[in-house]
């Protein structure tokens, strides 16, 4: 089987593409390489793949019509992984212009895809931050009424069109809810990422709000377990959370981390910022029946993991 990855060389996509590759597929990754963080970061994601025969890297733009025509003409694919993104609540509150552009436009560009090729499946990378205010435990039935951010907006119109491209073209489609995905590679806007940084150099952490907030942090192969599994899901639409289905509160991070690494926090806190939601947890009942879903990584062990990935690769 042919795949594209989009936004293959971030977080999760390179953790992605590197599962794949070992499960003898054919991975072609689309990725701009945006200076959101770090390009070179995104570059030493791919090290694993780029020595593999089956994998094909293209630098372009998902909203570059030429090279998107390019790669679906040249390569093929059967199934396109939509990962590719602006992600961040803050940024979108700031510009959120941008994400229309990456998250909405970029989405209904790589559904044309689909369409134009006939692609045999698309699975999109959705994300909690689409529930809003909802009551906990978020349930895939409990359809959100107000997304507090543009990020959410955008990621929810996402899902809106890859229903509506389902509906009028037959296209099977898996909408995945993402969780606080975590662990080594996390983008370095991220908390745990921040975080780890700031206790190591000594540096003040901003806490917005009182540090009661609660996420449910998701560890990334977890993450990729469910995302294997959608794969070959028979469906015509589907929405699934992959979450872990385990709260942990800001402070509670904090006191984690100061125990992995060996020092203490030093806090500042802020007042909370527009768009932050209280809370997040998921329901994952949905996804344990459909997709055998079982997160097997516990917050203790992933900090670990990600704690020996930082001190090893980014502390010099």
């Amino acid at each position: 089987m042919k795949l594209l990855v989009t936004g293959g060389a971030g977080f999760i996509g390179s953790h992605l593409c590197e599962r794949l590759l070992r499960s003898g597929a054919e991975v072609v990754c689309l990725d701009n390489f945006n200076d959101v963080y770090d390009p070179a970061m995104k570059k030493r994601n791919l090290d694993p793949c780029v020595r593999c025969s089956n994998f094909r890297l293209v630098d372009g733009d998902i909203l570059d019509a030429e090279i998107t025509a390019a790669v679906m003409e040249q390569e093929a694919p059967e199934v396109i992984i939509h990962l590719a993104a602006l992600a961040g609540v803050r940024g979108s509150v700031l510009d959120p212009l941008k994400y229309v552009d990456a998250d909405v436009k970029g989405t209904v560009a790589m559904l044309e895809c689909c369409r134009k090729y006939g692609v045999k499946k698309f699975i999109f990378a959705s994300s909690s931050s689409v529930y809003g205010t909802c009551q906990t435990p978020f349930r895939e039935e409990n359809a959100p009424t107000v997304q507090v951010s543009p990020y959410a907006a955008a990621k929810y119109s996402g899902e809106v069109f890859c229903r509506t491209y389902s509906h009028l073209y037959g296209l099977p489609v898996v909408c995945l809810r993402f969780f606080t995905v975590y662990g080594p590679r996390q983008r370095p806007d991220m908390a745990i990422h921040t975080f780890a940084g700031s206790i190591i150099a000594d540096r003040e952490i901003k806490i917005f709000g009182n540090g009661t907030s609660i996420r449910d942090y998701t560890y990334v192969d977890d993450v990729i377990d469910g995302i294997m599994s959608s794969i070959e899901l028979p469906c015509t639409f589907e929405t699934i959370n992959l979450g872990n289905s385990s709260t942990t509160s800001i402070m509670e991070l904090v006191s984690i981390l100061e125990s992995k690494l060996g020092k203490k926090a030093n806090l500042n806190f802020l007042p909370a910022q527009p768009g932050d939601v209280p809370a997040t947890c998921a329901d994952i009942t949905k996804a344990k029946s459909i997709l055998g879903y079982d997160p097997k990584v516990s917050l203790e062990e992933g900090i670990d993991r990600f704690v020996e990935w930082y001190l090893e690769r980014v502390v010099e």
